[in-house]
Parts: structure tokens; C-alpha cells; sequence
């Protein structure tokens, strides 16, 4: 299937007044997981734009340790995948736990980094910015036309590329599940 560059959302959209930014339910870790999950799938274009920018910065500041830490966290990133979908142990993780599992991944690079010397250049040009998205698509609140791309998206009607990374980290709105589980068994 071909995968589809997601719009570039409206700025004005993508930050609004504060009356479109609430604080997640803690104690619903689901519903907090969605909010996240879709918001992550709908502005994943402006979250592309701004991380290119921090990471440009930074990568203009010092190219070579930029460079090295990206390269680091996709050794990193791509070898914890494997890993994670040939041990069931590690697959239950990343289900459960993805916040957990991003971090480990995250900490791996880190100490990986760190023997280089390149430990700022990882905080501001690679960590800060997943920092920015997360808190973002965490507080964001979630809009009729988000959960409608967000459907189509996991049923299958595109595929873009925050929803390959998303299905890598086995990441995706329950609804969206059962829907393509029952879509499938349709099909047999």
C-alpha cells in the first residue's frame, strides 16, 4: 500500500487558545493512550515541521554529534524492535507499556551517546522535540475531523508515516482494533 504524507495542519489549529488544551485523565491510562495515539496520527506533519527545526538548529550548532546521535537512537530504536517482535516478553512491553518502552529505548541511546561525548546535542536535538510532541498530543484535545483521519487511518484507507511507526510500537485506538480485526474476519 502506498503511504500518504499526512497535511500540514493549520497553525491556528495546531495551537489555539487554551480552551482546545486540557490536562489528560491520569487514571484512564486508555483514554489518555488515545488522545495521544491520534493526535500524534493527525498533526504528524506540523510535529514533523517543528522537530526538523530543533533538530536543525542544533544540527548547524554541531553537525557531527547531530549525526552521530541520529544514527545511534535508529541503531537503537530499529534493534529494540526486532528484539521486541521475536521475544513475546519484550512484544508484552511495548503493547503495555510503549511510554516505557520508548524510554528504555531512549536511555539506551543515551548511555550509547554519552561514550561519545555528544550527551547535549541528544537532549536538545533529539529528546526535546519527542518531548514537545508528546506533551503536545497529550494536552491537545481531540476534534471531530481528527478522530474521522484517525479512523481511516487505522482501517486502513491510508497509511502514513507516523502510522508505521505507531504500528511498529503496536500503538493504536482500541476501536480502531476491533474494527480492523472485524474487517478481516469479513474478509475470510
Amino acid at each position: 500500500m502506498d503511504v500518504n504524507i499526512a497535511p500540514l495542519r493549520a497553525w491556528d489549529d495546531f495551537f489555539p487558545g487554551s480552551d482546545r488544551f486540557a490536562r489528560p485523565d491520569f487514571r484512564d491510562i486508555s483514554k489518555w493512550n488515545n488522545r495521544v495515539v491520534s493526535n500524534l496520527l493527525y498533526y504528524q506533519t506540523n510535529y514533523l515541521v517543528v522537530a526538523a527545526m530543533m533538530i536543525s538548529i542544533v544540527g548547524f550548532l554541531s553537525p557531527f554529534n547531530m549525526i552521530l546521535g541520529g544514527i545511534v537512537v535508529v541503531l537503537v530504536s530499529t534493534g529494540f524492535v526486532w528484539a521486541a517482535h521475536n521475544k513475546d516478553v519484550l512484544r508484552r512491553m511495548k503493547k503495555r507499556y510503549p511510554t516505557t518502552f520508548v524510554m528504555v529505548v531512549m536511555l539506551a541511546s543515551y548511555f550509547l551517546i554519552s561514550m561519545f561525548g555528544g550527551v547535549m546535542v541528544f537532549v536538545f536535538g533529539i529528546t526535546f522535540p519527542l518531548l514537545l510532541m508528546f506533551i503536545h498530543a497529550s494536552l491537545r484535545l481531540r476534534n471531530l475531523k481528527n478522530k474521522l483521519e484517525n479512523k481511516m487511518e487505522g482501517i486502513g484507507l491510508k497509511r502514513t508515516p507516523m502510522g508505521i511507526v505507531l504500528d511498529a510500537l503496536e500503538q493504536q485506538e482500541e476501536g480502531i482494533n476491533r474494527l480492523t480485526d472485524y474487517i478481516s474476519k469479513v474478509k475470510e
